[in-house]
């Protein structure tokens, strides 16, 4: 198992996220549609009617046209191809992950239940009563919410708050647990698990929303909103913790993210609630699965 390693970048902190949030974010194009002169537009889709080529253009979020000799259609293909194949390594390179995670641990480390204990290394798990999970992190992105930015050019002076949400990509996590009343343990020498939030997180239609964020240009600091959920926090070691939800989680996207300063870390340790009751297995019942989607995650 690979140590969970832990950036210290800061989610919307100060004068740089400021300076973030003023530049237009765009949506990741699906297509790149090249030029013969070797540059290339950010299409969502393009088709070609007679001697034209219209295309999408995501940067422009409108329709647009073209000469049909200007478009190097074998260039565009073959980076298409080539995309697909770095989808492919990215999606086998998953699949890995989860075939490690089935592994039984080394049973070396602390001790969390009869016949159960954690790996010897750092790192975040859960256990749902059945097995011991390692936890993967994702990263977040700061999305800025156009229709709010288009209100906010249009009505003179800081009338209206500006508004960007952090989100995770894709519908889901590739962690499934399959307990409602899971328990994790974070184990670091920095004390990390004494600084970790449990978060709600709002599915969207392509991603999931981990928090609102807003401000008012030249006032105050941005306000994160973000659906917490309370947890009872122990040191049951030196630089162990064990975290427990109060009450039973509902079934859904969660993700578990460092405060620092009161600001959440874009680095997310992100996870999907089945909704099965903790219960004790026996060696022949099924582990929890542990899932990722076989389709890239769309922007």
């Amino acid at each position: 198992m690979k140590k969970c390693a832990r950036h210290r970048s800061w989610s919307l902190a100060g004068a740089a996220l400021l300076c973030l949030l003023s530049f237009p974010f765009t949506v990741k194009a699906q297509i790149r549609l090249f030029l013969r002169d070797g540059t290339y537009h950010i299409v969502k889709s393009y088709e070609v009617q007679g001697d034209r080529v219209r295309y999408y253009s995501v940067e422009r979020s409108a329709w647009e046209e073209i000469p049909l000799n200007l478009v190097d259609f074998e260039a565009t293909k073959r980076a298409q191809q080539e995309e697909q194949s770095s989808h492919q390594r990215e999606r086998e390179a998953a699949r890995q992950i989860d075939r490690e995670r089935f592994e039984k641990p080394e049973g070396t480390g602390f001790e969390i239940a009869p016949g159960v204990r954690l790996p010897a290394d750092e790192g975040v798990f859960a256990y749902d009563g059945m097995r011991v999970i390692r936890m993967i992190q994702s990263s977040g992105e700061v999305v800025k919410d156009k229709k709010r930015a288009a209100l906010v050019l249009a009505i003179p002076g800081p009338l209206l708050k500006s508004r960007a949400y952090v989100v995770l990509p894709g519908p889901e996590a590739a962690v499934r647990v399959m307990s409602t009343q899971p328990a994790f343990y974070v184990r670091a020498a920095d004390g990390l698990g004494a600084k970790l939030e449990l978060v709600a997180v709002k599915p969207r239609k392509e991603s999931r929303q981990v928090e609102k964020v807003e401000w008012r240009g030249g006032i105050g600091q941005p306000a994160e909103l973000r659906a917490a959920v309370p947890l009872e926090r122990s040191e049951i070691a030196p630089g162990l913790f064990k975290l427990t939800p109060v009450q039973a989680l509902e079934p859904g996207e969660y993700a578990l993210g460092e405060l620092i300063q009161r600001k959440l870390n874009l680095e997310l340790w992100d996870f999907g609630i089945e909704g099965s009751p903790a219960s004790a297995t026996s060696a022949s019942e099924e582990p929890p699965k542990i899932r990722r989607s076989n389709s890239p995650p769309k922007d």
